[in-house]
């Protein structure tokens, strides 16, 4: 039975940065070590003793680190242990997202362009060990003008990319603000999916909320833009253009299916039979979720899966294949869609 993994992730490391180019190397990110201070417990409970330090911005790095992945597969040190882990969960598939740029990691456009420059050649260098097994959502420089980011995400694309990333906002900007109307354009040329990580690329939200609850960071934040999307009729505008939600369960996707019936009403406009379908967009539940509910406004053509493969929190489950074949109350055409043909619909493979 094929699988695809719609959510896996990579670690960065010192190696993701060996992909520097030599005129950027100004903007080489730090590993910087903690030897006093206050204990910061990571999701798993161990003490957090790594942080980066990028364009004068600290972030841990060691907070959300899944251990039940080894750290050779997790941060690429070593692809076919990677490889034969996935043999080993039944994964055919994985599409592989950053961890670092799950939140703000930069401050200038120089530092911006030279960091994602870097990371999508590492990952390029990945998906050369398995092309057809290890697929990945490219960054795109949003700071950049749309020549540089045209270029720079069919560069991509010719190494293996399969969508574009973005956070539920970005650059203290929604998602549906016509500053993006390029960047959802040039999508559109190159057939690639935008792809809505759990996530917030804007420093003013994410540092309001840093010290609350990484549900209103990260979560709502994507919630938000697929909500955001369909009230400004972004997808009407780009009709061709594919888009997804992904780390954010889909138990949300019937309660912004009603407020928007309401909205649109309003606007005098029809709410389709079919939300998701019309508008081409993709959500990834998790193996926790009330499926068939959830199906029943999204319908059976536009639910994935993925494991949030290398870390641990709520959303990870490194079993989730197995543990969706296990459930009695789908059918086997819902989890075939669920776990293979929905995925491979919206990352066009």
């Amino acid at each position: 039975m094929g699988s695809v993994d719609a959510d896996a992730h990579v670690i960065e490391s010192p190696l993701t940065w060996a992909h520097i180019a030599e005129t950027d190397a100004r903007h080489t990110p730090m590993v910087l070590n903690q030897t006093w201070g206050r204990e910061v417990k990571g999701n798993e409970g161990r003490t957090a003793t790594e942080y980066w330090m990028i364009d004068s911005r600290v972030r841990k790095r060691d907070s959300n680190i899944g251990t039940d992945t080894t750290v050779e597969s997790r941060e690429f040190h070593d692809a076919q242990a990677r490889i034969d882990h996935m043999d080993e969960l039944g994964i055919d598939i994985q599409v592989l997202y950053p961890s670092l740029f799950l939140r703000p990691a930069v401050r200038t456009a120089a530092s911006e362009l030279a960091l994602i420059k870097a990371y999508n050649r590492w990952l390029a260098s990945i998906n050369k060990h398995a092309p057809e097994r290890l697929r990945w959502v490219a960054l795109p420089p949003l700071l950049s003008s749309p020549d540089v980011i045209r270029a720079e995400l069919a560069e991509a694309q010719d190494h293996g990319a399969c969508g574009i990333f973005m956070r539920g906002l970005e650059w203290d900007k929604a998602v549906g603000d016509p500053y993006f109307y390029p960047l959802y354009e040039i999508a559109t040329e190159l057939g690639l999916p935008i792809c809505f990580h759990s996530g917030n690329g804007a420093s003013t939200h994410h540092d309001l909320f840093i010290e609350d609850t990484s549900f209103t960071t990260f979560k709502l934040a994507v919630v938000g833009a697929f909500h955001s999307l369909i009230e400004k009729d972004i997808p009407g505008k780009f009709p061709d253009l594919r888009w997804g939600f992904v780390e954010v369960s889909a138990q949300w996707v019937p309660y912004v299916c009603h407020d928007l019936r309401y909205r649109l009403r309003r606007l005098g406009r029809r709410m389709p039979d079919n939300l998701l379908a019309e508008n081409r967009m993709y959500v990834a539940c998790e193996v926790t979720d009330d499926i068939p509910y959830i199906l029943s406004y999204a319908g059976d053509g536009q639910i994935m899966l993925g494991t949030d493969y290398g870390h641990h929190d709520p959303s990870s489950e490194i079993n989730a294949f197995t543990l969706i074949r296990e459930r009695n109350d789908l059918t086997a055409d819902q989890i075939e869609r669920i776990t293979n043909t929905n995925a491979r619909a919206l990352y066009g493979f």
